[in-house]
């Protein structure tokens, strides 16, 4: 049975990304509570510029209704059988979500009795990419028979996502956060898929035990950074200071440490570490003048304090050692300086550090997300454009991609 709005309705959602520009997705929704999230889902697949296909289980059908889903994702909803067998179509991912253990152990041993179960036998024969978000209460989930269907789910390759318990329960995660892993799912396929380090975010460094210096960054551009070229297919770890925003969805591997000399530390952590980065993308503020510490609270009533301002180790400098053969990418912020010698500055940055890009931008010149400019600054002396943040990350996602 087939089931959808007519054109005329008004289904449309504003595009974020091109993440999943053009991929033809199954939205699979199986007889769980959290069946109620999957308008939101279907809506956020959509943002990310997925081509969505909705089909739900007769057990989903007693949660919400077909009609619900089918404007959500903007297409006609796959209830039953029909004789075009549309699930048999050419798709590159399934979702579903929420995965139901009765859903999940029919799939591991072969049972196909709704198009459900057919469209996951057959991705799975084809080497389409399947992700399960489990939803259900911890004694189910904590089942020695779903913990070892669930590990078989792994062992053949597929994806299977779920956060910590909450109030007794497997909760599903929130939208926002399943569609940036089943991208990142998605597009490790895809070429030029890299390991990459971010650091973000300002230091701070105390002048007494209630007061501290600071320098100033939000972390949107370098959350930015991270989520989309995570959402890219790419494996991300975070080096995070001081920040005022956070990630849009948790990602995998993020270290905080808002002192200079602990971010530093961390630095060299990562790039000596069994896994090291093959790419980095300095976008931190990292403070460069700290004061002595003094212990206790200096007094408001003792009038003048005069405090003398020391440098920091230049963090692009002191890791340089670890990067040999690495991708570097560095950031560069001027106050109203003019165009060439803003340009004349990142190409400094270039030859001193061997920086294979710069971005390079005024203070003036805004990059939060709309309005935003900024400059591509390349060894060569050339020079690319740059008007908002999406299309910063967009660029620089292409950059490493091509990066032997």
């Amino acid at each position: 049975m087939i089931c959808g709005l007519s054109v005329a309705d008004d289904t449309g959602v504003t595009i974020l990304s091109k993440c999943l520009h053009k991929k033809n997705v199954i939205l699979a929704i199986t007889g769980g509570i959290a069946a109620t999230e999957s308008i939101k889902l279907a809506r956020e697949l959509r943002r990310h510029g997925a081509n969505v296909t909705p089909m739900m289980t007769r057990s989903a059908e007693k949660v919400i209704s077909p009609l619900a889903l089918s404007w959500g994702s903007g297409s006609e909803v796959l209830t039953d059988w029909d004789s075009q067998m549309a699930q048999l179509g050419s798709f590159d991912g399934i979702l579903v979500a929420p995965a139901t253990r009765n859903t999940i152990s029919k799939f591991t041993h072969g049972i196909i009795d709704s198009p459900v179960m057919m469209a996951l036998s057959a991705a799975n024969g084809n080497g389409v990419p399947i992700m399960f978000v489990p939803s259900m209460h911890d004694d189910l989930f904590n089942d020695p028979v779903t913990l070892e269907l669930v590990e078989s789910l792994k062992e053949r390759g597929l994806g299977v996502f779920y956060e910590d318990s909450i109030e007794g329960r497997k909760k599903q995660p929130n939208h926002v956060s399943i569609v940036a892993n089943f991208s990142n799912q998605i597009n490790s396929k895809l070429p030029g898929r890299k390991r990459i380090a971010v650091t973000l975010g300002s230091n701070k460094s105390p002048i007494d035990s209630i007061r501290f210096i600071s320098n100033t960054s939000t972390g949107r551009t370098g959350w930015s950074i991270s989520e989309h070229l995570f959402r890219m297919g790419h494996e991300i770890v975070c080096i995070v200071g001081s920040t005022t925003v956070s990630s849009k969805f948790p990602l995998p591997e993020v270290i905080v440490d808002e002192s200079p000399e602990g971010m530093l530390d961390s630095c060299i952590g990562v790039a000596r570490s069994s896994e090291p980065p093959d790419c980095w993308i300095h976008s931190a503020a990292v403070l460069d003048y700290v004061a002595k510490y003094t212990e206790g609270k200096k007094s408001s009533g003792d009038g003048e304090w005069s405090i003398s301002l020391y440098p920091t180790k230049k963090h692009i400098e002191e890791i340089s050692k670890y990067m040999e053969g690495k991708i570097r990418i560095g950031f560069k912020l001027e106050i109203d300086n003019d165009e060439s010698s803003l340009v004349e500055s990142a190409m400094n940055q270039i030859s001193t550090h061997r920086m294979d890009l710069v971005v390079a931008n005024n203070l003036t010149e805004s990059m939060s997300e709309e309005g935003s400019r900024c400059r591509l600054v390349y060894p060569n002396g050339s020079v690319q454009g740059i008007p908002n943040l999406q299309s910063l990350c967009e660029a620089i996602d292409q950059f490493i991609s091509l990066c032997e």
